[in-house]
Parts: structure tokens; sequence; C-alpha cells
């Protein structure tokens, strides 16, 4: 297994990242919140968890710098412009081609809060890397321009008691050309706390990805 702690060259500074690499593996999942906090987040770490126990590789990927985490948290300002994320989504995709591990591997997007948004711009951005994506209580109301320019299946996990997330991904999916669900966890808001929750949201989106990897290769 490769676990290391990188940095991902990107837009005005290098961005710190968690990449594990459980062996060989079918895909790489990209995991990112809009705060910008992906590598620390408890949440994060333990859907990364799941992944890696399906061979899935991950990179958790904090799309801010500490300085624009401190300047977002009084402002919010980075967190809302929407292009600002994918274009550092886009560069951590780059560079996962770079590297002989992940080179050549299916890249997954799964984003939590705005990064949901900025995922989908980047799914429509980079139809030939990005195979699935996984939209966690997210803002997909933020691109609904380009929707429809994404090929990649798309997963909306929202909290049933959040109705205002419910109606967000309803809209969304019907946005959409490419394939789409919407997994509605029970009792959850969108901030998924309730680790048993959590797991629920882990296992969709995993069986998510794992299942279009499979239709992949069978279809070509």
């Amino acid at each position: 297994m490769i676990s290391d702690l990188v940095l991902v060259p990107a837009e005005r500074a290098p961005l710190a990242g968690d990449l594990v690499v459980p062996g060989p593996v079918r895909s790489v999942v990209l995991i990112a919140e809009g705060s910008g906090n992906s590598r620390n987040s408890t949440r994060d770490r333990a859907i990364a968890g799941v992944f890696h126990r399906a061979g899935m590789g991950t990179l958790l990927l904090d799309l801010l710098t500490e300085r624009e985490k401190r300047e977002d948290a009084r402002s919010a300002r980075h967190r809302f412009d929407i292009p600002f994320l994918a274009r550092r989504l886009v560069s951590a995709i780059d560079w996962l081609q770079q590297r002989p591990e992940t080179a050549n591997v299916p890249v997954s997007l799964f984003g939590a809060e705005t990064a949901a948004a900025a995922v989908l711009l980047v799914a429509a951005e980079r139809p030939e890397r990005v195979s699935a994506v996984v939209s966690r209580g997210g803002r997909p109301d933020l691109v609904h321009d380009d929707l429809g320019r994404i090929q990649a299946p798309v997963l909306f996990i929202v909290g049933g008691d959040d109705e205002t997330d419910m109606r967000l991904g309803q809209e969304a999916a019907r946005k959409l050309k490419a394939p789409s669900e919407i997994h509605v966890v029970r009792g959850a808001t969108h901030l998924f706390l309730d680790p048993r929750l959590l797991e629920e949201v882990a296992t969709a989106a995993r069986d998510w990805f794992a299942s279009h990897l499979t239709r992949e290769r069978h279809s070509a």
C-alpha cells in the first residue's frame, strides 16, 4: 500500500493532500469539500476507508491553502468560487495522470458542500478522465448551466431531513443527460454527522463508483 502526504501543484500555490493507493487499483477517488478541509475531516477519512477496503485509491485534497482557509473563514469567498475550485480539481486530476501508480487509472469524484458543484463542473470539463461522480449534500444549483454537458453518471446523496438538499438534487438530476440517481439517507441532514448514516453514504458512493467501472469494463 502506498500512503503519502503529497503536494499537488495548482493555481497560485501547491495543495496538501493524502494519497492512498492500496495496491493495484481500478480507480482513484478524488475527495474534496468546499471549505478546503478534506484531509483533516473525520467524515472524509471514514468514507475513504470504505473505498480502500473495496480496492479503490483515494486522494483527500485540501482545495484551499492555510492562508486561504483563514480568509474563507471570515468571508466564505473561496468556497463559493466554483470555477476556482474546479480549476484546482483539474490540476489534481492532471497530477494523478503523471504519477506511475495512478496514470491511466479512471478517476471518480466525491464532492461535499460547494465542492459538489465543483466536481460536477470538472466532470463537464474532463469527460475523458472522470468515470463517475457523487455529490453529497452539495450545491448543484451553482453549476446548473453546465449540467447538460456532463457525460459521467452522477449520484446525488441527500439527507432525508433536509428539504433544500432534496429539491436541489431533484432539480439537478432533471437537467442531466447522463445517468443519475438520488439516494436519500433517512434521518440525515446535509451534514451527515451520525456515523451510522455516514456509513450509508460511503456504501452508496462505493457501490456507485464500482458498478459504473464494471459496466464500463464489460462494454469495452
